[in-house]
């Protein structure tokens, strides 16, 4: 069997420089598992690589969606998917790599083509809930019971909220699963480290962003017809900006707030990845030594 590398983690573990290491030395290529980074435009906020290092090691599923489209786990997976055929047909490593759990996990587990029966009464109870609160309201009671699900579709795609708030109630009646790495050997590594130095790399991320112009790129994305509205401006990082544009912050506040955002984001990632059957969760050198014993095993 063709062998499929998955490498996930915290924020600012490491999870990037770590996938650049293997495509290197076992001839691979990246496909990004990042919610964000497909956004054209949503450069410096998102930790792209650089241009430098794309054209050295070819990345995938990066620059694929404007800044006004939407996208979702089951794109990803039709998209994922044909990466990994196209990579592996010229005899590459298709080496998956991203923080956004929820399509990690919907490749090792599965994921459900959505054929829970509707439940009319629950549905105009929060189409009732949203006309009296408004839309964000309802996107809170979704992100109260899955943040991961929550952050895959805005507020204001009312219909999608209130299914999933519907399949969180209900359970997912008929299990209809879409897997795509049956027929390949993964090695899945979810990186982890100990809390104070994350937070002290994600206080210092956020830091050169501000210095390689994040404030800049939030403008320019802006004067182009971006909104706080789009799903692609609601991420940690864009999201921040809102208060700022409408005098609530200073720009040191907006900055404290990013850290803060992301901070917290890590709390929920942790707990969210030790749900994720088949990921093996290592620290960073542990990682990099399992996945390199898994390419080496002529056996496997």
């Amino acid at each position: 069997m063709r062998k499929v590398i998955i490498i996930t983690g915290l924020t600012a573990s490491g999870k990037s420089g770590l996938a650049i290491k293997i495509a290197e030395k076992y001839n691979g290529e990246i496909i990004s598992a990042d919610s964000v980074q497909i956004y054209r435009g949503l450069d410096i906020g998102s930790a792209k690589e650089s241009k430098e290092i794309m054209a050295k090691i070819p990345h995938h599923l990066i620059d694929i969606k404007d800044f006004d489209e939407s996208y979702n786990v089951g794109e990803f997976m039709h998209d994922c998917e044909v990466k990994i055929k196209d990579i592996i047909s010229r005899d590459k490593t298709p080496i998956i790599v991203g923080g956004t759990a929820m399509y990690i996990k919907a490749l090792l587990e599965g994921y459900s083509l959505g054929t829970t029966s509707a439940h009319n009464d629950f549905r105009e109870k929060y189409q009732k809930l949203a006309q009296d609160k408004g839309n964000e309201y309802v996107w809170d009671e979704l992100n109260k019971l899955n943040p991961e699900k929550a952050k895959t579709v805005h507020y204001n795609n009312l219909k999608r909220v209130i299914r999933y708030l519907e399949i969180e109630h209900y359970g997912k009646e008929d299990t209809n699963l879409c897997k795509i790495l049956d027929e390949y050997n993964v090695c899945a590594v979810g990186i982890i480290a100990d809390r104070e130095m994350i937070y002290n790399r994600i206080n210092n991320r956020v830091d050169e962003m501000i210095k390689d112009g994040l404030k800049e790129e939030v403008e320019g994305l802006l004067k182009s017809g971006a909104s706080f509205d789009n799903q692609s401006l609601t991420s940690i990082g864009y999201r921040e900006w809102v208060d700022y544009y409408s005098n609530k912050l200073d720009l040191n506040q907006t900055i404290d707030l990013i850290k803060q955002h992301t901070r917290n984001y890590c709390k929920r990632q942790l707990t969210f990845l030790k749900t994720i059957k088949g990921l093996k969760l290592l620290e960073l050198i542990d990682a990099e030594e399992y996945i390199k014993g898994f390419l080496n095993d002529t056996n496997r």
